[in-house]
């Protein structure tokens, strides 16, 4: 007769079962702490995430501001031959203080202007006083004819359309803070009663905004026209708040041009696009037809600096050289004028070599590791660590990697639309979002405007033609319309340089 305990002992086969069930549990908890440990490590300095994502628990400070260029072995600072700025006297100045000493320092006599024998001088440069606003009153005046006694009545001029309003100058400069510098418009309109003495209604604001992007829309059309049909240019696109419900701001520049829009739909790309497209290997991109495709390669150095940090990976490490060399190679080409490609084909190959032995390297790594978990089912794509899909990516895109070593004109990375994108988040932190779709247009439309003009002014204030492909008639029209506006770019620039 068996005992009070008469459970029978398992069997051995389901011993087994139940060691390969535990098993494989532990190997999916395993891949799952992995996964957390890695969202953990990543930060600004080694992932896509912007600097605002970390938090209060941010890296210490070397960490967050190390470059990915790596050391160049030169001094901090400006280089040799670099042209300095400063401040320095000018030979005309506007007022004149003489200072002369109240009394003779040896018999105690009056001393007098006329009694100099020379000076020195030190000048002193500031903002003149604030001044009122210039009332300016235009009069039509109805005249009779002295010969045939017929009324008539003069026009006022174009622009002149209410008793009293404001001018295009208060009306450029509205339109600069609204919208360059990303003023609130409350704060605006504080700033301008603090200023300048106007008192200027947020609903002002507003129309003033409308009437400049309704002046602006033949420009930015001969701007979106000109980025689309560049040999190279750069996209990007990033989320944005209208209406309370996220939509997209896509970004399309060059050196020269910059055009901005708003989509509801992220997929909504630019149309007519040929050339080159530089972008982050956002797959619809790849949806564009007759275009050549580069990839941002700071974001594949960003992405092997995790694998180094997190994973430790040793092919990452080495392709993280491999790519920086590569670019050093292409700069010198370009600093002296001549394509990479053409000029020194067996460096290309030998790069290209590297590229993809470490690749090799790496992928028989991964190959050799232990399979991840897959989802319950079996469904679905097989799962991949990161590093073995950034291989993947990399062997598939080498030609969209490499890109920039055989066209001087294709850049190593997507920076230009990254910094013509950066101020847009800026945007949103500040104001949240827009309220309506008109407002984020019209926002778009004139930051497009000021943004062009801002690259033409910074590289030849006289309005050159500096060879940008962009049109004349374009060029006059970032010049004159709104001509105001124009005026309030360059000055502010003067007056912050």
């Amino acid at each position: 007769m068996n005992g009070p305990d008469s459970r029978s002992e398992p069997s051995r086969e389901g011993l087994i079962a139940l060691v390969a069930a535990q098993a494989a549990e532990i190997a999916a908890l395993k891949a799952r702490l992995a996964e957390l440990e890695r969202r953990l490590g990543l930060n600004s300095s080694n992932s896509g995430k912007p600097p605002s994502s970390d938090g209060l628990k941010k890296p210490p400070r070397p960490a967050r501001t190390k470059s990915l260029r790596g050391p160049s072995n030169k001094p901090s600072g400006g280089q040799k031959g670099h042209k300095g700025e400063t401040l320095e006297q000018v030979a005309a100045p506007d007022h004149t203080v003489d200072h002369v000493p109240p009394f003779c320092v040896a018999c105690g006599a009056a001393v007098t202007l006329a009694m100099s024998t020379g000076h020195s001088a030190r000048q002193v440069f500031d903002l003149p006083e604030p001044a009122p606003l210039v009332v300016t009153e235009h009069r039509a005046h109805d005249c009779r004819c002295a010969a045939c006694g017929t009324p008539s009545r003069a026009g006022f001029p174009v622009g002149v359309n209410a008793p009293v309003q404001y001018g295009p100058r208060i009306a450029a400069v509205v339109t600069y803070l609204l919208h360059y510098q990303l003023l609130p418009e409350d704060r605006l309109a504080e700033l301008m009663a603090d200023l300048f003495g106007v008192g200027i209604a947020a609903a002002t604001i507003a129309r003033i905004s409308r009437s400049c992007a309704a002046r602006l829309q033949d420009f930015v059309a001969a701007v979106r026209d000109r980025v689309a049909a560049a040999a190279v240019k750069h996209m990007d696109e990033t989320g944005f708040r209208i209406g309370g419900k996220t939509q997209w701001l896509h970004v399309a520049s060059t050196a020269w041009l910059t055009f901005y829009r708003t989509c509801t739909r992220r997929g909504s790309l630019l149309a007519n696009v040929v050339g080159t497209v530089v972008h982050d290997h956002w797959k619809p991109y790849y949806t564009l037809t007759g275009v050549l495709h580069a990839l941002c390669n700071a974001h594949h150095l960003r992405e092997l600096a995790a694998l180094v940090e997190i994973e430790k990976e040793d092919w990452a490490r080495r392709m993280q050289q491999l790519l920086r060399r590569a670019c050093h190679a292409a700069n010198l080409a370009g600093q002296r004028d001549v394509a990479l490609g053409t000029l020194r084909p067996r460096l290309v190959a030998r790069l290209e070599r590297r590229y993809d032995a470490i690749l090799a390297e790496g992928l028989a790594f991964h190959e050799a590791q232990a399979p991840l978990a897959g989802a319950p089912g079996g469904r679905g794509r097989k799962a991949r660590r990161t590093g073995h899909n950034l291989i993947r990516r990399l062997i598939e895109r080498k030609h969209d990697t490499l890109r920039f070593l055989h066209d001087a004109a294709v850049p190593f990375t997507n920076n230009q639309a990254e910094r013509d994108g950066r101020m847009m988040k800026v945007k949103m932190k500040i104001s949240g979002g827009f309220r309506c779709q008109d407002g984020a247009a019209d926002f778009a439309t004139i930051r497009s405007f000021i943004s062009t003009a801002k690259k033409h002014v910074i590289a030849h204030p006289e309005g050159r033609d500096t060879g940008s492909g962009v049109p004349l008639s374009v060029r006059r029209m970032a010049w004159r319309a709104p001509i105001a506006l124009r005026r309030a770019v360059s000055r502010t620039l003067r007056m912050l340089a």
